[in-house]
């Protein structure tokens, strides 16, 4: 009997025979030198409807104050109270993707992102939805507040223009150009009172000073030689920022800023999965959201058209997948979740194809009523002589008695595990095996899968659906070498 690093993130690489790790809707926790194992898997949260504010897919939301926020579903705009309830403010540009907002404290700009595209401004008070038809507004991909001004991108060029203190007007000679380098202007975001500026492949960091006639200026030393391949993929997470990079030397990494050095934190298995879904689809639909939940900080990353979300967690540094599972054709999907705000004392997100705004939480094991996938494809094992290995059996400790208080026969009553098998280096997987996980209360049950087989190079599989708390805390296996 041996112990196998069954616990671990997501890592499939160019060749699935190198290592073809998978982790799904779990993600690992480092735990104390006294704990049981060093390393446990743990369920992603639950979506709990919250409320429903349309009938379009949720752009964008963001809070305005502890009672109010705004949120964009198709082309609905609304204001939402802390209690679910909303009240429609008006009709904005239609489209699928996201959406930039930002506020002076008194009233919401809104920016629907493209070159001459329509902006709006809200006054959540008085509630009040109007169109910016000020000549001077150029368009802009994103919005944000820089001490006392609104700040944009201007779409198509390298310039960003701002308003003065408090306003919401725009004169024809406030604005700025990224001149580091003679890129356009992908997008922008504010974090800690600086203004980071990301063209196609250079960065540049600004600050207010007090010069009335040019009032943003570059930061000395803050000229950053990686730009940005997704408008939307930037986010502030772990008290900085991250982003999808780019530059004149290729693409398709993940960065996280380091003060003003960009720190490489995706893997290459990660990349290559990033490059597959540019060369299939394009990245630039890229969208990203951080939160934190429990001390572990997340930034989630949706890849639309690839049907793909991957998850990074500060606090291990590693990589995860995200996905919603259609129960109707078996198949899993990118995560239900685009847009992500806190609000109402709670983490709320946005679904992507309908006006629901869920809730996340650790108590709910559904995807909104619906069943999540859980799955765990550990490494490769075999001989390291390449000898064909029998695997007598595998235990797998994780929580158990997990069953649901429902009806027998009811949906998560008397739990499964299904464990398969791969021999081909992680290509195919068959031979499923279920074992059951306990009902609510059998704390003293445990699982093993046995008589599975011979192989020279195996990857196993293990997936769990039911609606219950999956923790795994690692796995023990009998192996031995087949008499020749």
């Amino acid at each position: 009997m041996k112990v196998f690093p069954f616990i671990g993130g997501s890592y499939s690489s160019r060749s699935k025979k190198i290592n073809c790790e998978r982790t799904v809707n779990l993600y690992p926790e480092l735990e104390t030198p006294t704990s049981k194992t060093p390393t446990a898997l743990l369920p992603t949260p639950g979506k709990v409807l919250f409320t429903n504010v349309g009938t379009g897919g949720i752009r964008g939301m963001f809070r305005f104050d502890v009672s109010k926020a705004i949120v964009v579903s198709g082309t609905s705009v609304s204001l939402l109270r802390a209690d679910g309830a909303s009240v429609p403010l008006g009709t904005c540009t239609a489209g699928s993707t996201p959406v930039s907002m930002a506020s002076n404290g008194s009233k919401v700009v809104l920016v629907m992102g493209g070159a001459g595209s329509k902006g709006y401004i809200i006054d959540p008070v008085a509630l009040t939805f109007n169109e910016i038809t000020d000549p001077d507004y150029l368009g802009a991909d994103k919005v944000d507040f820089l001490d006392g001004r609104f700040v944009f991108n201007v779409s198509g060029t390298g310039k960003f223009q701002y308003t003065p203190l408090y306003s919401t007007d725009f004169n024809a000679l406030d604005f700025a150009t990224a001149e580091g380098f003679p890129d356009n202007l992908i997008s922008l975001i504010v974090d800690h009172r600086e203004l980071w500026l990301f063209g196609e492949t250079t960065t540049e960091v600004f600050y207010t000073v007090s010069d009335v006639d040019n009032p943003i200026q570059r930061i000395q030393g803050s000229f950053i030689e990686t730009g940005i391949g997704a408008a939307h993929s930037v986010a502030k997470m772990d008290n900085t920022v991250v982003w999808l990079g780019a530059d004149d030397r290729g693409d398709c990494v993940v960065y996280k800023a380091n003060g003003y050095t960009p720190l490489r934190v995706s893997d290459h298995a990660l990349e290559y999965q990033i490059g597959q879904i540019k060369d299939r689809f394009g990245v630039s639909d890229a969208v990203a959201y951080s939160y934190q939940q429990e001390g572990h900080t997340f930034y989630v990353l949706n890849f639309p058209a690839a049907n793909r979300t991957f998850a990074y967690d500060a606090s291990t540094g590693l990589w995860s997948d995200r996905e919603w599972y259609d129960e109707a054709t078996g198949t899993g999907n990118r995560d239900r979740a685009q847009v992500h705000m806190k609000f109402a004392g709670k983490n709320l997100v946005g679904d992507w194809e309908n006006g629901n705004i869920y809730y996340l939480s650790l108590d709910d094991f559904s995807d909104n009523g619906g069943l999540i996938r859980r799955i765990r494809r550990a490494p490769h094992l075999g001989d390291p002589l390449m000898r064909t290995v029998v695997f007598d059996w595998m235990r797998v400790d994780m929580e158990v008695g997990v069953g649901l208080s429902v009806a027998p026969g009811g949906q998560g009553y008397d739990p499964v595990a299904v464990l398969r098998v791969s021999d081909d280096g992680g290509k195919t997987f068959e031979f499923e095996q279920s074992e059951k996980i306990g009902k609510l209360g059998e704390t003293k049950a445990f699982v093993q899968f046995s008589g599975l087989g011979a192989s020279k190079d195996r990857v196993f599989e293990f997936m769990v659906t039911d609606k219950v708390k999956v923790i795994l805390l690692g796995a023990n296996i009998s192996t031995r070498v087949a008499r020749t």
